[in-house]
């Protein structure tokens, strides 16, 4: 794993084309901004497990719908 180290107002590219940035800190919750294309899904880690179980489930194919920005909050990080 990648650790990385950033301030408020910074940013971490992912290729050429997914942009997180770091929008704000208040104690243990850190807010982000993801920037992406339409084609590339961005969703939390506890909402993705829950769309893979439901596929699992349903047998279908995993499709997941995407939004071209999304800000994502993270907090609980000890």
């Amino acid at each position: 794993m990648l650790m990385l180290t950033r301030r408020t107002g910074e940013s971490v590219m992912i290729g050429d084309e997914v942009k997180i940035s770091v929008l704000g800190i208040k104690g243990n919750q850190i807010r982000l901004g993801v920037s992406a294309p339409r084609e590339v899904a961005v969703h939390r880690e506890e909402v993705f497990k829950r769309i893979q179980d439901e596929a699992v489930q349903s047998k279908e194919p995993l499709e997941c719908s995407s939004r071209p920005e999304m800000k994502v909050v993270v907090s609980n990080l000890e």
